[in-house]
C-alpha cells in the first residue's frame, strides 16, 4: 500500500501539469472553436524564460526561492504576449475566412518556429532549472512526496480557481462566458469577442507557461520539453471533454495516474497505452469527452 500511494502521489503531480495544459486548451476552444496546437511550445518558452530570470537574479545573490518567485510575473508576461501574437499571427485571419485548416496548420507551423528559436538561443542541450524548494523529500503518512509536487499541485489549483474568480466576479470575465455560450449575440451585445478571443489564448498560453515554470524544477529543461506534454494534455482535453473546464482537470488526474501506475505495476515501456486505450474508447462512445456536453444545433 505504501508504494501504491507514492505512486499516486506523483501520478496526482503529473495529472496536474497535464490538467493546467489541457486548461488552456480548453480556453480557446469555449471562445473562439479553436485550439493552439503550440501549447507544447508556450510550457518550454515559459520554462526557459523562467530559467533565464531565475539564474540571472541567483547571480545578483538572491536565494532560489526568492529568485523563482520574482520572476514568475516576467514569466506570465511572456506567456500573455505569446498566445496573443499567436491568435493574431495564426487564427485569427484564419477564422474570418472560416478556414480550419487554416488555423491548425498556423499553429502548428509556429509551433515549429517557437522551438527553432528556442533551440538557437538556449541550446539542444537539457539545462538543470534551480528548484526553488527543497529536493530532500517530505515523510507524510509514510509516503515521500518532493516538496516541488505539492507545488504544482497548489499552483495549479491556484491558477484554476483565480480563472474561474474571474469570469465570476469581473465584468471582463462575464463578456469571456458571454463569448463562450454564444459569440454572435455577445458580439451582437456590445462586447467585442475579437478582444476576448486574443485574451483567451493570451491566458491559454500563461497556463502553459505556468506548467513549465512548475514541471522544470523537477525535470529537465529544454527545447524539445513541450513537445511530448502537449500532445498528451490534447489526449486530456479530448478525454475529460473541451466543453468543461472540470473535465479536463479529471482527464488529467486520470491520465496521469494510470501512466504512473501502469510504469510501475507493469513496465515503463507501456505507461502511455492506457490512456491511448481510454482516448480511443472515448472518442468512440462518447465523442465529447467524459464530463462535456454534446452541442445541439438547431437547422
Amino acid at each position: 500500500m505504501q508504494n501504491f500511494f507514492q505512486i499516486l502521489v506523483s501520478g496526482i503531480s503529473v495529472g496536474m501539469i497535464y490538467g493546467v495544459i489541457a486548461f488552456g486548451y480548453q480556453l480557446t476552444f469555449a471562445t473562439s472553436k479553436t485550439l493552439n496546437f503550440g501549447q507544447g511550445e508556450a510550457l518550454t518558452l515559459g520554462a526557459l524564460v523562467g530559467l533565464t530570470c531565475v539564474n540571472f537574479l541567483i547571480g545578483l545573490h538572491l536565494g532560489n526561492l526568492a529568485a523563482y518567485l520574482i520572476a514568475l510575473p516576467f514569466v506570465f508576461a511572456f506567456g500573455l504576449l505569446q498566445g496573443a501574437v499567436v491568435e493574431r499571427l495564426g487564427v485569427r485571419q484564419a477564422m474570418k475566412t472560416k478556414s480550419e485548416a487554416g488555423w491548425i496548420m498556423a499553429t502548428i507551423a509556429l509551433g515549429i518556429i517557437f522551438k527553432n528559436m528556442a533551440e538557437n538561443i538556449w541550446g539542444k542541450d537539457p539545462l538543470k532549472f534551480p528548484s526553488p524548494l527543497s529536493e530532500n523529500p517530505l515523510t507524510i503518512a509514510g509516503v515521500n512526496v518532493r516538496p516541488m509536487e505539492i507545488a504544482i499541485v497548489l499552483g495549479a489549483l491556484a491558477m484554476m480557481l483565480a480563472v474561474e474568480t474571474f469570469n465570476r466576479r469581473s465584468i471582463y470575465g462575464k463578456a469571456v462566458v458571454a463569448t463562450s455560450n454564444d459569440r454572435d449575440a455577445a458580439g451582437l451585445m456590445g462586447i467585442n469577442t475579437p478582444l476576448v478571443i486574443t485574451f483567451s489564448y493570451a491566458l491559454s498560453s500563461l497556463a502553459a507557461a505556468l506548467a513549465g515554470v512548475l514541471i522544470a524544477p523537477i525535470t529537465l529543461t529544454g527545447a524539445n520539453m513541450g513537445a511530448a506534454l502537449g500532445l498528451k494534455a490534447f489526449a486530456v482535453a479530448i478525454i475529460g471533454g473541451l466543453s468543461s473546464g472540470f473535465g479536463v482537470v479529471a482527464g488529467g488526474l486520470i491520465l496521469g495516474i494510470t501512466e504512473s501506475m501502469t510504469g510501475f505495476y507493469f513496465d515503463t515501456g507501456y505507461k502511455d497505452v492506457p490512456g491511448l486505450i481510454l482516448l480511443l474508447l472515448v472518442l468512440s462512445l462518447k465523442p465529447a469527452g467524459l464530463f462535456g456536453k454534446t452541442a445541439i444545433k438547431k437547422v
